[in-house]
Formats: structure tokens, C-alpha cells, sequence
């Protein structure tokens, strides 16, 4: 009898702890270094805040700088396929994957970043959910107003841009600058700092967040700042999780992402980013840059050059079998909606 119970108690020792005791390790990726405002200001905080709830049986192992192999357009295949369980990273990325969502990529479209990121997160729980299969959003949002960073000459107006070399961070944003009459040049942001230093590009639209990871300040030397009530362009940005780990979680693990997922979520990550704009115009002044506004009767004629690639895209959409103005106009309609809040 006490030989059985013995080699029942080393059976059961032998059987996997239960779901709920085991510790979860979500691996979390993403193409900026270690140091960026990205990682120190959104990710770390996020991932503190799970392990908190959790009471430590969920955890973030942050891989920065794609340590997890690939480039930066490869996240959101790595994400869907098990390769990270988490990625932040841009549509924008993968051109043509996000048709419906890139709404909030034209120009002159945004406001504030908070209020246009409730309004993307219900904007595409609405209308794009099927272009994130495969995947759990846990926020989604826009980045802070795009700035144009010059290597060696300042542009004032929209003439003085012509022909110029320019760094864009997605398909509309090409479009929008080929509108303005530059050379648009697609690259995510990892490939900017050295196409500036080597005089490849002349220029690029980032927004300040980006700046000291990427010494920017220390690349260029002038900085165009758009000052209107919406934002001349921005990034729409993801942080998703793989469907089937966030399905093989225990009820009370899910609940924990479930409660650091959503608008509110996206509104948060999105007001983070706007603080680390704050810190990289910053290192820009310490460095002794200049910076300087397009404004007034300026600013209205690059708003009028990009018109037609609201209409393109309008026209692009409604090719494919849905209905870009409604599309256009649900979303617009979200982001006056939540700018009145």
C-alpha cells in the first residue's frame, strides 16, 4: 500500500502544474532600440502594469531591435504566426494589408493624438476588424503630428520643397508628398538615420518621439513644424497580441490583457507618445537646431495640394468593393466626435 501511494505521489508530481499557476512569458517585439521613448515609455510600462495584475504570473521578455530576426515589416507576420507573442509596429509597413484602417494616414485628417486614437480604435472594431486576423489588438492609435527634419536647407514654402528627397512613413504619406511636389522615398524609421547621414534622403517625416533614438537632432539641422488644428500627417500604430496565445490563456490571464486592451488603452498609449514628442523636440533645442512654423495662408496651400489624395483614396477604396466615402466619412465623423470630449 505505501509502495502505490509513493508512486502515486511522484505521478502527480510528475503532472503539469495547472494553467492558472503557471507563469506566462508573452515575448514582445519591436524594431527600436532598447533606449528609444517607444520601449522606456509605452511598452515597459504596459508590461509592468500586466505582471502587476497579475500578481506576476504574466511577464514581458521586450525584444528590441528585431532580435527576433526579420526586418520591420515582417512583424506583423511574426506576430500571426507565433514567432512574437506581442508586436508594436506601423501599418504602414506592409502597404495594401491595412486599406480600410490607413483612412486616418491622409493628410490634414487628425487632431489631437488622444482624440483620433479612440476614434481609430472604434473605427476599426467597426469597420476593419477582418484586417487584423489572426491577432488580439491590444491598442491601436496615431502617433504625435509628423515634422519635416532637414538635412541642410530650410523650407518655408511649399516651392521650396520641390524635388526634395523625403523620407515618408507609409504608402499615403509617399502620395501626400508626391502631391506637395517632393520625392517621396518609403523606408521604415530603423533605415532613416543612415539614408540622412549618407545624403540618400534630404529630408523626413517623423514625429519628435523618434528623434533621439535615431539622433536625428544630430542629422539634420532644421525643422518644420505644421501648425493648424489637424495634423498634416501621421503614423497609425498596432500593439498586437497572437490570437492563440491570447486563447490559451487561463480566464483570470485573459481578463488582465482584456483590461489593459481597447480605447481606453489606445488613448493612453497614444498621450505616452505624445510626452516622449516633448522629450525629442527637447534633445532638437539642446542641440541647436532650428525650428520653425508653417502656418496661416502657408499651411492652407499644402492642405489644398493634398486633396487629391483624400479623393484617391476615396476612389482606391470604393474600387475594391467598399465604400470609401462612407469609409472617409465614418471615420471622420469619430474623430470630430471625440476632439468636441
Amino acid at each position: 500500500m505505501k509502495s502505490r501511494t509513493l508512486i502515486g505521489l511522484l505521478a502527480a508530481a510528475l503532472l503539469p502544474l495547472p494553467a492558472a499557476a503557471q507563469e506566462v512569458v508573452l515575448k514582445v517585439s519591436h524594431f527600436l532600440p532598447p533606449s528609444s521613448l517607444a520601449q522606456t515609455q509605452f511598452m515597459q510600462p504596459w508590461c509592468d502594469k500586466i505582471e502587476a495584475e497579475s500578481r506576476g504570473r504574466m511577464k514581458c521578455q521586450i525584444y528590441p531591435s528585431m532580435q527576433l530576426g526579420g526586418t520591420p515589416p515582417q512583424l506583423l507576420n511574426q506576430v500571426r504566426d507565433g514567432v512574437a507573442d506581442i508586436v508594436w509596429t506601423l501599418p504602414g509597413y506592409t502597404p495594401g494589408r491595412f486599406p480600410v484602417s490607413e483612412v486616418f494616414e491622409l493628410p490634414f485628417f487628425t487632431t489631437t493624438a488622444e482624440a483620433s486614437s479612440r476614434a481609430l480604435w472604434d473605427f476599426s472594431q467597426a469597420h476593419a476588424a477582418k484586417e487584423f486576423a489572426g491577432t488580439k489588438p491590444i491598442a491601436i492609435w496615431v502617433n504625435g503630428p509628423n515634422v519635416l527634419h532637414l538635412r541642410s536647407k530650410q523650407v518655408k514654402t511649399l516651392d521650396e520643397l520641390n524635388g526634395l528627397k523625403v523620407r515618408a512613413p507609409s504608402r499615403l504619406g509617399n502620395k501626400m508628398l508626391a502631391a506637395l511636389g517632393a520625392t517621396p522615398v518609403g523606408m521604415p524609421v530603423p533605415q532613416m538615420a543612415e539614408s540622412l547621414s549618407k545624403g540618400v534622403i534630404e529630408g523626413a517625416l517623423v514625429p519628435w518621439e523618434v528623434v533621439p533614438a535615431t539622433k536625428t537632432q544630430e542629422l539634420t539641422r532644421y525643422h518644420a513644424e505644421f501648425k493648424g488644428p489637424k495634423a498634416m500627417t501621421v503614423a497609425t500604430m498596432v500593439f498586437l497580441m497572437n490570437a492563440k496565445k491570447y486563447e490559451s490563456l487561463p480566464d483570470d490571464l485573459k481578463k488582465v490583457i482584456d483590461d489593459n486592451s481597447g480605447a481606453e488603452t489606445s488613448a493612453w498609449v497614444a498621450t505616452q507618445f505624445i510626452k516622449a514628442d516633448v522629450i525629442g523636440r527637447e534633445a532638437t533645442v539642446a542641440n541647436n537646431n532650428t525650428i520653425y512654423a508653417i502656418e496661416g495662408a502657408e499651411l492652407a496651400r499644402w492642405e489644398a495640394a493634398t486633396r487629391p489624395v483624400v479623393q484617391g483614396w476615396i476612389e482606391e477604396l470604393s474600387a475594391t468593393g467598399v465604400d470609401g466615402k462612407a469609409m472617409h466619412d465614418a471615420a471622420a465623423a469619430l474623430v470630430a466626435r471625440y476632439s468636441k470630449n
